[in-house]
């Protein structure tokens, strides 16, 4: 099995060179149109997905989708319990799509979906709900269990509070990321958007980061939270400055990241960290795709976020 390992983390570092990397994100954002950037990004490691000609949308999606084609790799190297890991980190994909299905349901406008392969869970039968109620019972029969609402919004957190209660099961090495998420998330819904959690939603924040979110502000929740999650709130006192969290949390996971990478041992750490910092480099390479089709400018917006 260590041979295995060391096989599995070996490639895994090889797949680093697939990033654009910050000063490679800052360049795309700097672009004069977006056409631009896009048909420099074709000749990177994000051409698996993106083509010349793709709109914002379509372009952002295909940066996602080559990084999940890079974790559906990364999985293949590994032996079952990385793979299971990756299995685990590349939920995030499957919310994605039933947010895509959410919004097909209330309309006619809907994107891509996103192919997980083997490492989607209830892929097939959630594609199929007709509407926002079956997909609840297809949710409750999976691994996702039952949201306890049949809203767009209500289902869209429970299952990011569930998927960071797995995270903090089965992936220690993410633990800190996961419960970082989950105080995010619960912030933005309850001070920043007004949305006071359902019973449901209370008890899936509680497994992950406590009991705070019942407190009366913004500040009092980051005073209850544990330390595991309050770092991702340091500063932060109001909820309009609630994005400078969410830059705080990918420059947390890229930084660990690296971290895990070029540690000394082989298992599930070098793996976590490749993912980590793939991620982060789609969200640098997306977020210079918005600036680049304003013609690069102002180029502080991009900045602002790295």
């Amino acid at each position: 099995m260590r041979a295995q390992w060391v096989a599995g983390c070996t490639r895994a570092k090889s797949l680093l060179s697939r990033r654009v990397g910050p000063d490679g994100a800052r360049r795309l954002a700097a672009s004069v149109s977006l056409e631009e950037a896009v048909r420099t990004l074709t000749g990177t490691a994000y051409g698996h997905d993106v083509r010349a000609g793709h709109g914002l949308e379509q372009a952002q999606h295909a940066v996602w989708a080559s990084l999940l084609w890079h974790m559906r790799v990364l999985a293949g190297w590994q032996p079952r319990g990385g793979a299971a890991v990756v299995r685990v980190l590349a939920a995030g994909f499957e919310i994605a799509n039933v947010d895509n299905d959410i919004r097909r349901l209330a309309g006619p406008s809907t994107g891509p979906r996103f192919d997980l392969g083997i490492l989607g869970t209830a892929e097939t039968r959630l594609a199929a709900a007709d509407s926002l109620s079956s997909l609840r019972r297809v949710m409750a029969a999976s691994a996702w269990r039952d949201p306890g609402t049949d809203s767009a919004s209500g289902i869209a957190v429970a299952m990011r509070l569930v998927w960071a209660r797995r995270v903090l099961a089965r992936v220690p090495e993410a633990a800190e990321w996961a419960a970082g998420a989950a105080a995010l998330l619960v912030a933005t819904e309850t001070f920043l958007l007004r949305r006071p959690l359902t019973d449901r939603q209370s008890l899936l924040a509680r497994r992950v980061i406590g009991g705070a979110e019942r407190t009366g502000s913004l500040v009092e929740f980051s005073r209850g939270l544990p330390t595991s999650a309050r770092w991702v709130l340091t500063g932060i006192s109001q909820p309009a400055d609630l994005w400078r969290a969410e830059r705080a949390w990918w420059r947390r996971v890229d930084r660990d990241g690296y971290t895990l990478v070029h540690g000394a041992k082989f298992g599930a750490g070098p793996v976590v960290g490749l993912v980590g910092m793939l991620a982060v480099d789609a969200w640098r390479v997306q977020a210079a795709l918005e600036v680049a089709a304003r013609g690069g400018k102002p180029l502080e917006a991009f900045d602002a976020i790295d």
